[in-house]
């Protein structure tokens, strides 16, 4: 953290105080192992979530989570605070099982109305005055709920032609209006992955966006579920934001499962961890800048294949240390699975090499993008996205940062040895598509600053100290009914994961907060009324990896 800046202060949430708060719209606590829980009636909803972002300022829905028990259904609203995201509570909602209908959260938080989506999609439960309740990652016939505990598998499942039927049939036409429906993607090398755009416009102009999602579904929680925490489950994270930031992925599940077991992790392996993560997040933002330009000009320009080029540097150092190009699996709970790769020196070299041509390289990247009038014309101005419709929709990460909103997690609830170092959380206050690419460009500095002094500390660390893993049982029995929700500041934002033990060694509930997920809803909001092209520049600054977008 930079020495020019103080540390937030943080102060401990009081439960007995919320409690008092939301009065008569509780009908009981919970304890959950970084939150006060607060179990509301469902037609108290709304009540209760406006009481705690008005008057406790609670104004970030991090995560919705729903699940199904022997004997009733819950919804858990986790809560955050944008200006101090250590104070957290939880709002739990139980609903019959012959009955599971509740408030919907979304008239006091936008983001709620995908959350609520997807839980009705993959659980069943149903969120009364939710505006758009409808399956979110599954097909609108598919029969069940995949997450309930009733879900039967074996059941045939048959998607009708009647449901997915041609939206330029002649009863769709209007001889008095110039709308027109567009289908961008879902194969479409603008979507950056299957990702498929319901537009339609007026005109020349955008008058609304549907994203449609879902086309790379892979169940990855329900896998979760079925693994054991202490080896299975931690090849799985590699896998959702599959482009350069496996281990930041990793350290999401590392971090929840270590609270979660009380486990420590040595000095020396969080500062491994701390340098690997940077690297992935130089990659991931490379990765953003070459495909950004490449929407915005179109063809495979000398900026892609810069980017590719710098970014190819850093996966073969991450190569040296993990022993993988993408797909990494190097965490381990308690640390890391091996040390730094011999010869050490060799390597050191090696990233500094990286390190030492990195400013020469950026200032080249500015002097062939932001200085461009072509891409400044493309990007100044479009896709605004204000900082207060930026938290109503759950946006974190550069998205945010580029809106002027000041909330990075490696600073703001510190863990691994970002506290240690001398660094700066970078923001814009733009927010349009070229304050995202701003900062980016500026944060790939700030994480260079963070690894040069990684590999000061690592070079100096006394031989004999260099423990790389804690001591962790074998196996892993959190206590039944143990709650925690964790998250580190990923490539795209907030990357979180909520866990429910159930006294085994396997996850009763495992869910992923993806920021991916939470920025794309973002984007209806942030393209209405601008041009096509605005739209897949818009696209385009949002990074999104769709394997991260679906899980």
């Amino acid at each position: 953290m930079s020495s020019q800046e103080e540390m937030p202060t943080t102060q401990e949430v009081d439960g007995d105080e919320l409690a008092e708060l939301l009065g008569d719209s509780i009908i009981g606590r919970e304890e959950h192992l970084n939150a006060p829980g607060f179990v509301v009636r469902p037609d108290e909803v709304e009540t209760a979530l406006r009481t705690l972002r008005d008057e406790a300022g609670f104004d970030h829905l991090s995560m919705l989570t729903a699940q199904d028990y022997e004997d009733r259904y819950e919804s858990v609203y986790h809560l955050k605070k944008y200006a101090d995201p250590t104070q957290e509570a939880s709002v739990v909602v139980p609903t019959p099982l012959d009955a599971p209908t509740h408030q919907s959260a979304e008239p006091v938080y936008r983001t709620a109305e995908w959350h609520e989506r997807e839980a009705y999609d993959l659980v069943g439960i149903d969120y009364e005055g939710n505006p758009d309740l409808r399956r979110i990652l599954l097909p609108e016939t598919w029969q069940g709920h995949p997450l309930s505990r009733n879900y039967d598998q074996d059941q045939p499942q048959i998607v009708s032609f009647n449901e997915h039927k041609n939206p330029i049939e002649g009863d769709h036409l209007d001889e008095d209006s110039d709308t027109m429906f567009l289908n961008i993607g879902p194969h479409h090398p603008a979507t950056h992955g299957v990702l498929h755009l319901k537009t339609t416009l007026d005109g020349e102009q955008v008058a609304d966006v549907d994203p449609d999602i879902g086309y790379l579904h892979r169940c990855e929680e329900q896998m979760a579920q079925n693994g054991t925490y202490r080896h299975q489950i931690m090849p799985y994270p590699d896998r959702w934001d599959y482009a350069s930031a496996g281990l930041l992925n990793e350290w999401a599940y590392a971090r929840v499962a270590e609270d979660l077991n009380d486990l420590d992790v040595p000095e020396y392996a969080q500062v491994i961890r701390t340098m690997g993560a940077e690297l992935c997040r130089i990659a991931s933002h490379l990765l953003a800048l070459g495909t950004f330009c490449l929407d915005i000009y179109g063809d495979f320009t000398a900026i892609f294949m810069y980017s590719m080029r710098d970014r190819e540097i850093v996966q073969n150092i991450l190569e040296d240390l993990t022993g993988q190009r993408m797909m990494f699996n190097y965490f381990r709970l308690g640390g890391v699975v091996w040390d730094i790769p011999e010869p050490r020196e060799d390597f050191f070299e090696k990233i500094r090499d990286f390190l030492n041509d990195l400013p020469p390289t950026l200032e080249e990247y500015h002097d062939l993008i932001t200085s461009n009038e072509i891409l400044q014309i493309r990007t100044i101005d479009t896709g605004i996205l204000e900082p207060d419709v930026a938290k109503q929709y759950g946006v974190t990460g550069p998205i945010a940062r580029a809106s002027g909103i000041d909330y990075d997690l490696r600073r703001d609830d510190p863990y691994g040895y970002y506290d240690q170092l001398d660094w700066n959380v970078i923001t814009e206050d733009g927010c349009d598509n070229y304050a995202r690419l701003l900062v980016r460009m500026r944060e790939v500095e700030e994480s260079a600053k963070i690894i040069e002094q990684c590999v000061e500390l690592l070079e100096d660390w006394p031989e004999d100290e260099r423990e790389i893993q804690s001591n962790v049982p074998r196996t892993l029995k959190p206590e039944a009914d143990t709650e925690v929700y964790r998250a580190v500041e990923g490539a795209k934002g907030e990357l979180g994961i909520y866990i429910r033990a159930d006294g085994t060694d396997k996850p009763g509930r495992f869910k992923i907060r993806s920021p991916c997920f939470c920025n794309l809803s973002a984007l209806g909001e942030m393209s209405n009324g601008e041009y096509i092209p605005d739209l897949v520049a818009t696209l385009g600054s949002l990074d999104v990896i769709l394997g991260e977008v679906d899980r």
